[in-house]
């Protein structure tokens, strides 16, 4: 389920945000990596609603800082333009 626009989607259709063992806070395209993970749309307005709402927050149990959600903006940015 996307945490901004509360979606159901296949996990292809989206990009899991992941919050390590050691803390940090990552994209992680594979989907695979270990951690506790929240996943966004692949659209910057999903992700907007998702900071807005702080459901990313909400899904990894822990304050997200803006430089993180700038960072995850600019990848997102990155994703689009691939596809």
């Amino acid at each position: 389920q996307c945490t901004g626009c509360r979606e159901m989607k296949s996990k292809k259709e989206m990009i899991r945000v992941l919050k390590t063992p050691e803390n940090e806070i990552v994209l992680d395209a594979t989907g695979r990596k270990n951690g506790r993970g929240a996943y966004v749309c692949l659209s910057q307005e999903c992700l907007e609603k998702a900071v807005k709402s702080r459901g990313i927050e909400r899904s990894l149990k822990m304050a997200v800082p803006a430089e993180v959600y700038e960072d995850l903006k600019k990848e997102l940015a990155n994703i689009e333009k691939q596809q």
